[in-house]
């Protein structure tokens, strides 16, 4: 059965419905796979930053500190031993490390569609038939955005922002005109991730943009 959404204008108002496939937003949410494909995609862009030099590395400590015997004090080979100050570091963390977890495609795809159902679900997906700005200003988008979001499940108009703006193009006066806003984020249809979308509660998303991802997952 067809899943049905409301199609607003700029301004807000409602325009139209649009029917997507429930292969797409409407599916049951399976938790662990969404956490699974969320884990891959935070560990594979994770930076491996950390790393200590063992003894071998350190500069310095090539002369024997004292003599072997006689000095009454324990025996030392080098002053860059793990055990003395400014010395290697035993066991520490190595740049060579590899935090990648392998995800295949199809779980991925099914995890963003799962989140995609979930928005529907719960009335957090907001479809706009085009947002356009005539010039870059934060102001006129601002305007344009708090007559959209009225329209979300349990809006506060007192309350934190956390909207996702997916759009089909890279339109730079949008993308520079709302990049400023507080609890708003804009990305391309061509970068939208699972990380992105479980950040923001609420979804919104250009017309010709949810018409590509229905028509695109629809067919897998």
């Amino acid at each position: 059965m067809p899943v049905k959404v409301n199609i607003y204008n700029q301004n807000g108002e409602q325009t139209g419905d649009l029917k997507l496939s429930d292969k797409v937003f409407g599916l049951e949410v399976n938790n662990d796979l969404v956490h699974q494909a969320m884990v891959a995609q935070t560990a594979n862009e994770r930076q491996v930053l950390a790393h200590t030099k063992t003894k071998a590395e350190v500069r310095g400590g090539g002369k024997k500190p004292w003599k072997q015997k006689g000095t009454g004090r324990a025996r030392a080979g080098s002053s860059r031993s793990p055990i003395w100050i400014g010395g290697g570091v035993t066991f520490g963390p190595r740049k060579d490390r590899n935090f990648e977890k392998k995800i295949n495609k199809k779980m991925k795809q099914k995890a963003l569609m799962m989140v995609f159902s979930d928005r529907v679900k719960n009335n957090n997906l907001l479809v706009v038939d085009k947002i356009e700005m005539k010039e870059f200003k934060t102001k006129a988008f601002n305007d344009s955005l708090k007559k959209l979001e009225k329209n979300f499940e349990g809006f506060n108009p007192k309350g934190k922002r956390n909207i996702l703006f997916v759009n089909d193009n890279k339109d730079t006066k949008v993308l520079n005109s709302g990049r400023n806003l507080v609890g708003v984020e804009i990305i391309n249809l061509e970068n939208i991730n699972i990380v992105d979308l479980l950040k923001s509660k609420n979804l919104l998303i250009s017309e010709s943009a949810i018409k590509k991802i229905n028509e695109r997952y629809s067919k897998e």
